[in-house]
Protein backbone atom coordinates (compact mmCIF):
# COMPACT_ATOMS: atom_id res chain seq x y z
CA UNK A 1 0.00 0.00 0.00
CA UNK A 2 1.39 3.42 -0.95
CA UNK A 3 2.12 6.00 1.72
CA UNK A 4 -0.77 8.35 2.36
CA UNK A 5 -0.31 12.10 1.97
CA UNK A 6 -0.30 13.93 5.33
CA UNK A 7 -2.79 16.82 5.31
CA UNK A 8 -3.11 19.57 7.90
CA UNK A 9 -6.38 21.53 7.84
CA UNK A 10 -6.80 25.06 9.16
CA UNK A 11 -9.95 27.19 9.11
CA UNK A 12 -11.00 30.39 10.80
CA UNK A 13 -14.14 28.80 12.29
CA UNK A 14 -14.81 25.45 13.95
CA UNK A 15 -17.68 24.43 11.66
CA UNK A 16 -15.62 24.83 8.49
CA UNK A 17 -12.67 23.08 10.12
CA UNK A 18 -14.79 20.10 11.12
CA UNK A 19 -16.42 19.93 7.69
CA UNK A 20 -13.13 19.97 5.79
CA UNK A 21 -11.51 17.39 8.05
CA UNK A 22 -14.54 15.12 7.67
CA UNK A 23 -14.48 15.52 3.88
CA UNK A 24 -10.79 14.75 3.54
CA UNK A 25 -10.87 11.81 5.96
CA UNK A 26 -13.06 10.01 3.43
CA UNK A 27 -10.22 10.01 0.90
CA UNK A 28 -8.11 6.85 1.32
CA UNK A 29 -4.93 8.44 -0.06
CA UNK A 30 -4.97 11.23 2.56
CA UNK A 31 -4.14 11.23 6.28
CA UNK A 32 -5.20 14.13 8.51
CA UNK A 33 -2.40 15.32 10.81
CA UNK A 34 -2.28 17.80 13.68
CA UNK A 35 -0.15 20.93 13.70
CA UNK A 36 2.71 19.35 15.67
CA UNK A 37 3.01 16.68 12.96
CA UNK A 38 3.45 19.17 10.10
CA UNK A 39 6.59 18.60 8.05
CA UNK A 40 8.04 18.94 4.54
CA UNK A 41 5.72 16.28 3.10
CA UNK A 42 2.56 17.81 4.58
CA UNK A 43 0.01 19.57 2.40
CA UNK A 44 -1.82 22.36 4.25
CA UNK A 45 -5.45 23.05 3.38
CA UNK A 46 -6.38 26.55 4.51
CA UNK A 47 -9.97 27.80 4.43
CA UNK A 48 -10.62 31.52 4.67
CA UNK A 49 -13.27 34.03 3.68
CA UNK A 50 -10.55 36.19 2.13
CA UNK A 51 -6.77 36.56 2.04
CA UNK A 52 -6.54 38.65 5.21
CA UNK A 53 -3.69 39.23 7.66
CA UNK A 54 -4.64 36.22 9.79
CA UNK A 55 -4.57 33.90 6.79
CA UNK A 56 -1.22 35.26 5.64
CA UNK A 57 0.17 34.81 9.15
CA UNK A 58 -1.00 31.20 9.28
CA UNK A 59 0.53 30.40 5.89
CA UNK A 60 3.85 31.94 6.94
CA UNK A 61 3.80 29.97 10.19
CA UNK A 62 3.20 26.75 8.29
CA UNK A 63 6.09 27.62 5.98
CA UNK A 64 8.25 28.14 9.06
CA UNK A 65 7.27 24.66 10.26
CA UNK A 66 8.53 23.22 6.98
CA UNK A 67 5.25 22.86 5.10
CA UNK A 68 6.05 23.56 1.45
CA UNK A 69 2.68 22.91 -0.20
CA UNK A 70 -0.58 24.74 0.51
CA UNK A 71 -4.10 24.62 -0.90
CA UNK A 72 -6.26 27.69 -0.27
CA UNK A 73 -10.05 27.38 -0.08
CA UNK A 74 -11.28 30.96 -0.37
CA UNK A 75 -14.65 32.64 -0.21
CA UNK A 76 -13.46 35.63 -2.24
CA UNK A 77 -10.05 36.58 -3.57
CA UNK A 78 -9.27 39.98 -5.06
CA UNK A 79 -6.19 40.66 -7.19
CA UNK A 80 -4.07 41.72 -4.22
CA UNK A 81 -5.10 38.62 -2.29
CA UNK A 82 -4.35 36.38 -5.26
CA UNK A 83 -0.83 37.76 -5.61
CA UNK A 84 -0.24 37.57 -1.86
CA UNK A 85 -1.34 33.92 -1.85
CA UNK A 86 1.10 32.99 -4.59
CA UNK A 87 3.92 34.98 -2.97
CA UNK A 88 3.51 33.09 0.31
CA UNK A 89 3.68 29.72 -1.44
CA UNK A 90 0.07 28.67 -2.12
CA UNK A 91 0.19 26.30 -5.10
CA UNK A 92 -3.51 25.48 -5.50
CA UNK A 93 -6.63 27.60 -5.14
CA UNK A 94 -10.31 26.74 -5.14
CA UNK A 95 -13.42 28.77 -4.42
CA UNK A 96 -15.29 27.62 -1.33
CA UNK A 97 -18.50 26.89 -3.25
CA UNK A 98 -16.55 24.62 -5.63
CA UNK A 99 -14.60 22.72 -2.95
CA UNK A 100 -16.13 19.25 -3.19
CA UNK A 101 -14.40 16.31 -1.49
CA UNK A 102 -13.13 14.85 -4.75
CA UNK A 103 -11.89 18.18 -6.07
CA UNK A 104 -10.09 19.00 -2.84
CA UNK A 105 -8.47 15.57 -2.85
CA UNK A 106 -7.23 16.08 -6.42
CA UNK A 107 -5.78 19.47 -5.50
CA UNK A 108 -4.02 18.01 -2.46
CA UNK A 109 -2.45 15.29 -4.60
CA UNK A 110 -1.33 17.86 -7.18
CA UNK A 111 0.14 20.08 -4.45
CA UNK A 112 1.96 17.12 -2.90
CA UNK A 113 3.65 16.50 -6.25
CA UNK A 114 4.66 20.15 -6.60
CA UNK A 115 2.06 20.97 -9.23
CA UNK A 116 0.15 24.25 -9.36
CA UNK A 117 -3.60 24.41 -9.90
CA UNK A 118 -5.58 27.63 -10.33
CA UNK A 119 -9.00 28.26 -11.89
CA UNK A 120 -8.50 29.64 -15.41
CA UNK A 121 -9.88 33.08 -14.57
CA UNK A 122 -7.57 33.39 -11.55
CA UNK A 123 -4.60 32.32 -13.66
CA UNK A 124 -5.46 35.01 -16.21
CA UNK A 125 -5.68 37.62 -13.45
CA UNK A 126 -2.36 36.50 -12.00
CA UNK A 127 -0.60 36.62 -15.37
CA UNK A 128 -1.98 40.12 -15.94
CA UNK A 129 -0.56 41.25 -12.59
CA UNK A 130 2.82 39.71 -13.36
CA UNK A 131 2.86 41.46 -16.74
CA UNK A 132 2.03 44.80 -15.11
CA UNK A 133 4.71 44.25 -12.47
CA UNK A 134 7.30 43.52 -15.16
CA UNK A 135 6.29 46.51 -17.30
CA UNK A 136 5.71 49.15 -14.61
CA UNK A 137 8.17 48.22 -11.86
CA UNK A 138 10.91 45.83 -12.93
CA UNK A 139 11.71 46.82 -16.52
CA UNK A 140 12.32 50.52 -15.66
CA UNK A 141 14.90 49.30 -13.12
CA UNK A 142 16.58 46.90 -15.52
CA UNK A 143 15.25 43.82 -13.72
CA UNK A 144 13.36 40.77 -14.89
CA UNK A 145 10.60 38.86 -13.11
CA UNK A 146 13.14 36.34 -11.78
CA UNK A 147 15.08 39.09 -9.98
CA UNK A 148 18.17 39.07 -12.22
CA UNK A 149 19.17 41.79 -14.64
CA UNK A 150 19.93 40.75 -18.22
CA UNK A 151 23.65 41.36 -17.50
CA UNK A 152 23.54 39.10 -14.44
CA UNK A 153 21.80 36.37 -16.41
CA UNK A 154 24.40 36.56 -19.20
CA UNK A 155 27.32 36.37 -16.77
CA UNK A 156 25.87 33.46 -14.80
CA UNK A 157 25.19 31.49 -17.98
CA UNK A 158 28.82 31.87 -19.03
CA UNK A 159 30.04 30.89 -15.58
CA UNK A 160 27.84 27.80 -15.87
CA UNK A 161 29.54 27.07 -19.22
CA UNK A 162 32.91 27.01 -17.44
CA UNK A 163 34.35 30.36 -18.54
CA UNK A 164 36.62 32.27 -16.16
CA UNK A 165 36.41 35.99 -15.39
CA UNK A 166 38.68 37.14 -18.23
CA UNK A 167 36.92 34.93 -20.78
CA UNK A 168 33.51 36.23 -19.70
CA UNK A 169 34.78 39.81 -19.89
CA UNK A 170 36.09 39.22 -23.41
CA UNK A 171 32.91 37.58 -24.65
CA UNK A 172 30.59 40.26 -23.23
CA UNK A 173 32.94 43.21 -23.85
CA UNK A 174 33.04 44.02 -20.14
CA UNK A 175 36.07 44.68 -17.98
CA UNK A 176 37.09 41.89 -15.58
CA UNK A 177 36.24 44.24 -12.71
CA UNK A 178 32.69 44.65 -14.06
CA UNK A 179 32.25 40.87 -14.22
CA UNK A 180 33.50 40.52 -10.64
CA UNK A 181 31.14 43.28 -9.47
CA UNK A 182 28.18 41.62 -11.19
CA UNK A 183 28.94 38.28 -9.53
CA UNK A 184 29.47 39.96 -6.18
CA UNK A 185 26.09 41.67 -6.51
CA UNK A 186 24.32 38.37 -7.19
CA UNK A 187 26.02 36.47 -4.37
CA UNK A 188 25.33 39.28 -1.90
CA UNK A 189 21.68 39.77 -2.87
CA UNK A 190 20.81 36.08 -2.69
CA UNK A 191 23.10 35.31 0.31
CA UNK A 192 25.26 32.88 -1.67
CA UNK A 193 28.80 31.77 -0.84
CA UNK A 194 30.61 32.04 -4.17
CA UNK A 195 30.16 31.92 -7.94
CA UNK A 196 29.68 28.13 -7.96
CA UNK A 197 26.94 28.47 -5.35
CA UNK A 198 25.40 31.28 -7.42
CA UNK A 199 25.28 29.10 -10.54
CA UNK A 200 23.86 26.14 -8.62
CA UNK A 201 21.18 28.37 -7.09
CA UNK A 202 20.26 29.95 -10.43
CA UNK A 203 19.99 26.57 -12.15
CA UNK A 204 17.95 25.05 -9.33
CA UNK A 205 15.53 27.98 -9.30
CA UNK A 206 15.25 28.06 -13.09
CA UNK A 207 16.75 31.55 -13.35
CA UNK A 208 19.16 30.61 -16.14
Amino acid sequence: MSTRIPVHVHASDAITLHGLRSQLRQEPQLAIVDREEVGPDTVAVIAADAMDDDTLHELRELNRLGCRHSVLVAGTLDDAGLLAAVEVGVCALVRRQEATSSRLARLVVKAAHGEAALPSDMLARLLKQVSQLQHNVLAPRGLTIVGLTPRETSVLRLVADGLDTDEIAGQLSYSPRTVKNILHGVTTRFCLRNRSHAVAYALREGLI
